[in-house]
């Protein structure tokens, strides 16, 4: 699913300034022209010549996974509670320290993929799967997690960035460690 070729503002961090991007999360094709920055998930390939974020789906499972269901939200009815603009992704629990430890190490081969895979930087998505949780989660959780996972991806060499919650202003670069 090619999102769309859309410019990157970065005046700072990682990212090549003026950068453009391509979102191949369906699979990985030749990038169309003038794109300098390729996106693609934690299960393809990186794209020669190219500055490549390896996406990993860090707040929910990834689509046709396993995952403990005591890892994972429940729903009132006590099942793992499923993000309803993804069908097929279930919301992990961040709402404690221990959920959040176990979660990142389910989540580390994927990180690990990443950077043997030769990725330059790495994206957790759905860092706003709390808003859908009904309230079982809450920013807290997600931001304790985001910073869980900033920091396995910088000790793998790859810097972390968030595309989701915009509402988190600075916070997600200054307490979390974003870098783009």
């Amino acid at each position: 699913l090619a999102l769309l070729a859309a410019p990157v503002l970065a005046q700072t961090g990682p990212l090549p300034e003026g950068g453009v991007a391509d979102y191949q999360l369906g699979g990985g094709y030749p990038p169309p022209s003038g794109v300098t920055i390729v996106v693609r998930d934690s299960t393809d390939t990186p794209e020669p010549g190219y500055f490549n974020i390896c996406y990993v789906n860090g707040f929910q499972t990834q689509p046709g996974d396993t995952w403990p269901k005591d890892l994972l939200v429940r729903g009132a009815d006590g099942e793992p509670l499923v993000d309803e603009g993804w069908p097929d992704e279930f919301l992990l629990d961040t709402s404690t320290e221990a959920a959040r430890r176990a979660n990142l190490e389910r989540l580390a081969p994927a990180l690990e993929a990443c950077a043997k895979k030769g990725f330059s930087a790495v994206e957790f998505d759905n860092l706003d799967s709390y808003t859908r949780s009904g309230g079982r989660l809450e920013m807290e959780d997600a931001l304790a997690f985001a910073k869980l996972l900033v920091g396995a991806a910088r000790a793998l060499g790859l810097p972390a960035g968030q595309k989701n919650s915009a509402e988190f202003g600075t916070r997600g670069r200054d307490e979390v460690g974003f870098a783009f």
